[in-house]
């Protein structure tokens, strides 16, 4: 009988552990090297491919030249194994599955290898939206939604990724089993846009927009928009129209997910102190006739009715005044582009009076364009310094009525004046007006506060709020309604 070449070496079966340890620990070699040496080292090519080949994946995982998307399409049984691929699996029963952990580890190099190995040199638009591409797998590895990391377009919420430690039952060696990154992910996202923010530079970002086939091609994100932002008053024609495409695509996706997360936010209980609204749409049959049982005609078969019940659906709806103001010095970016698109969903509510300034060293009342946060973006403009105390001069008269009023300050309060502006601030909270600092108002929660102000709105009781901008979303909507 001919001996089998099962991979397990003239041991047998029963050195197979070993031998899955030897694979996954020859992938995990491979990818540190191609991370840190750009140099390609043949021997650990060749016994990757070996590996590869014995497992039953297809070569192609290891062709730095293909996107994971192009690996799916032509293997489309594998989609549904880069979904969560990164987040714990439940042990088994009779322990670790070896030869599992091997694929998994194959898999995992795969889109590891051409999210974080990005290259260097000019950056064309396919090569971005193919990096985007595998950014979005990458995503779903975690057990995110594609585009949740990098700024929210995706969706509001991460899949849950279970327990676990991050590290295997053997250890965290180059052999051992696949982490847990999705524990990582806090660090991951801003990393994340940060790699992006680098291809978006490293592109001839204004010829790219000058040909519309190439601008076709382009996925915005919020690295892309923060350049285009940037770089607005450089454009013009062609090029200008492209880009504002770019702007009004992303603020009405990102407008989406932000409208459905202010829709499902907590609202205020009924006001029964309020009649009614007496229409048909809210005429409450089943009372009515419970009510009106005793006008019962038997002989005729008749129900009259002498009074009609409707149903409550009004709510709390004093008058309330929303005053936003964003610092629009370039770190604040994210956040002043999230919080302007949350600004215009607000304005749309019923009974509630939108107000928005944007400031540097000067301040910009664009509250006439609060209701279109792309008007508002193209009136910005970012970068420079920071000077709180001219928005501050701008938002103090706007306060009319300050128990139905809520201040939202959007900033890093990094600060020139930072005692005068403090101030200003505490007598803003003082005069019964609800003040809410916020330090980052982003998808990934990534944001550095002055910890000074920090530790002083603590003290004040009007902590800073930092974080998904969920939090910002309930604080607003549970004031405003």
């Amino acid at each position: 009988m001919t001996e089998q070449n099962t991979g397990h070496g003239p041991g047998g079966p029963a050195d197979a552990p070993d031998a899955d340890d030897n694979r996954r620990q020859v992938l995990y070699w491979r990818l540190l090297a191609r991370l840190f040496d750009h140099e390609e080292q043949p021997a650990l090519e060749s016994a990757s491919l070996a590996v590869v080949e014995d497992i039953g994946l297809p070569p192609a995982l290891l062709d730095p030249g293909a996107s994971v998307g192009s690996v799916v399409q032509r293997h489309p049984e594998l989609a549904a194994e880069f979904d969560g691929l990164m987040t714990p699996e439940p042990e088994e029963d009779g322990g670790r599955d070896r030869a599992a952990e091997v694929r998994r580890a194959a898999l995992a190099s795969k889109v590891l290898l051409n999210v974080f190995a990005s290259g260097s040199g000019t950056v064309t638009a396919e090569q971005l939206a193919r990096w985007q591409s595998d950014a979005e797998w990458f995503e779903r590895a975690l057990g995110c939604r594609p585009g949740e990391l990098r700024g929210g377009r995706g969706g509001a919420g991460r899949a849950a990724a279970g327990g676990g430690t991050g590290v295997g039952p053997t250890g965290t060696g180059v052999g051992g089993p696949l982490p847990d990154l999705s524990r990582l992910i806090p660090a991951i996202g801003p990393e994340l846009g940060s790699i992006e923010a680098g291809l978006v530079k490293r592109m001839r970002l204004r010829e790219v927009l000058a040909d519309p086939a190439l601008a076709a091609r382009l996925t915005p994100s919020m690295s892309l928009i923060e350049q285009l932002l940037r770089d607005k008053d450089n454009l013009s024609g062609v090029a200008l129209a492209n880009a504002k495409a770019l702007i009004r695509r992303y603020v009405d996706e990102v407008t989406e997910v932000l409208r459905t997360q202010v829709e499902k936010s907590t609202v205020g209980e009924l006001d029964r102190s309020v009649p009614p609204k007496r229409v048909f749409r809210n005429l409450d049959i089943d009372r009515t006739i419970w009510k009106n049982l005793t006008n019962w005609d038997p002989e005729g078969e008749r129900l009259y009715v002498d009074r009609l019940y409707y149903r409550h659906t009004s709510r709390k709806t004093t008058p309330q005044r929303l005053i936003v103001v964003v610092d629009q010095s370039g770190s604040m970016v994210d956040s002043m582009v999230n919080c302007t698109i949350l600004a215009s969903i607000f304005a749309g509510l019923p009974k509630v009076d939108v107000h928005l300034i944007a400031y540097d060293t000067q301040a910009l009342d664009l509250t006439p364009w609060a209701h279109d946060p792309f008007e508002t973006l193209l009136r910005t403009k970012l970068g420079g310094g920071t000077d709180g105390t001219v928005a501050m001069a701008l938002a103090q008269p706007k306060i009319a009525e300050p128990r139905n009023t809520v201040v939202v300050w959007i900033s890093d309060f990094y600060e020139w004046r930072q005692q005068e502006l403090f101030d200003s601030m505490a007598a803003v909270h003082r005069s019964g007006a609800k003040f809410i600092p916020v330090g980052s108002v982003t998808s990934s929660g990534r944001g550095s506060v002055n910890p000074w102000f920090r530790e002083r709105f603590k003290d004040l009781g009007a902590p800073v709020i930092s974080g998904h901008i969920k939090k910002l979303v309930h604080e607003l909507k549970t004031f405003l309604t």
